[in-house]
């Protein structure tokens, strides 16, 4: 009788064992729904009151004017180079240079970026950091690229060809009655074939962006590590009123 017992403790206390073991899970389904997020959707005012203090003291920032707008500045006020343009291509110079220069003892000869990169233009008055962020939300760097003078040529025929407005600094570029051009000065230099150029451009761009695989030719690049946007906003804090125009940079001879 005891062995009997004894049999059946042994047989319980295995079955108990074993239903403990936990059974490996398998994922069987997987389903889901599209919530579209709109104005329908209800706010949470427990989460709205939570970020409350952050959205204030991001937009305060955003919002705090650093510059004026003289007049309204736009990328497509100009045939060849326009007020938003301009003002893009020399900030770019302006900022990066004294950096470049520092990293390397050399100087930017001259600035090339991408017509689409503008985004939006800047509406005369008050100029902000979300201004900054509306013409250039991309998180595109300077980069300093080494080009020599044929590249360069290529540059200028890409400029040509695209019948666009690319922001452009440091350089000027005259056309004939054909669209070819006439005269080419960098730095108020005439342009020499036989010689290397340093061009200030974004890493987009650098990496082919809006087909300039002309720039996949160069011979050294230097990432600055500093955002076009970021050079912008220290602009505008350093000036009073942006009064950009469209000039004689690019321009097609009568």
């Amino acid at each position: 009788m005891n062995l009997k017992i004894q049999h059946f403790v042994i047989f319980l206390t295995i079955f108990g064992l074993i239903s403990c073991t936990k059974q490996p899970q398998k994922l069987s389904q997987i389903s889901g729904k599209r919530l579209p997020i709109a104005s329908s959707l209800k706010v949470d005012d427990s989460i709205d009151a939570f970020i409350a203090p952050y959205r204030n003291r991001l937009n305060s920032v955003l919002d705090s004017t650093l510059a004026i707008a003289a007049h309204n500045i736009s990328k497509t006020d100009g045939a060849y180079n326009s007020s938003a343009g301009n003002l893009m291509a020399d900030i770019v110079y302006a900022e990066a240079n004294p950096i470049f220069k520092m990293r390397t003892g050399h100087t930017i000869d001259f600035v090339f970026l991408n017509f689409g990169g503008i985004r939006a233009p800047i509406s005369v008055g008050k100029v902000t950091t979300r201004t900054a962020f509306e013409v250039m939300p991309f998180d595109n760097s300077i980069v300093v690229v080494k080009l020599d003078g044929k590249t360069v040529i290529k540059l200028v025929d890409y400029l040509i060809e695209s019948k666009k407005a690319h922001p452009i600094s440091g350089i000027q570029i005259a056309l004939d009655a054909t669209n070819r051009p006439s005269k080419i000065n960098i730095q108020g230099k005439p342009f020499e074939e036989g010689k290397d150029y340093f061009v200030a451009t974004s890493d987009y761009l650098l990496e082919g962006g809006d087909n300039m695989v002309f720039f996949k030719e160069a011979k050294e690049q230097t990432n600055i590590d500093y955002y076009v946007r970021n050079a912008m906003i220290d602009n505008f804090k350093k000036v009073d009123t942006l009064s950009p125009v469209v000039d004689d940079r690019f321009y097609k001879m009568n």
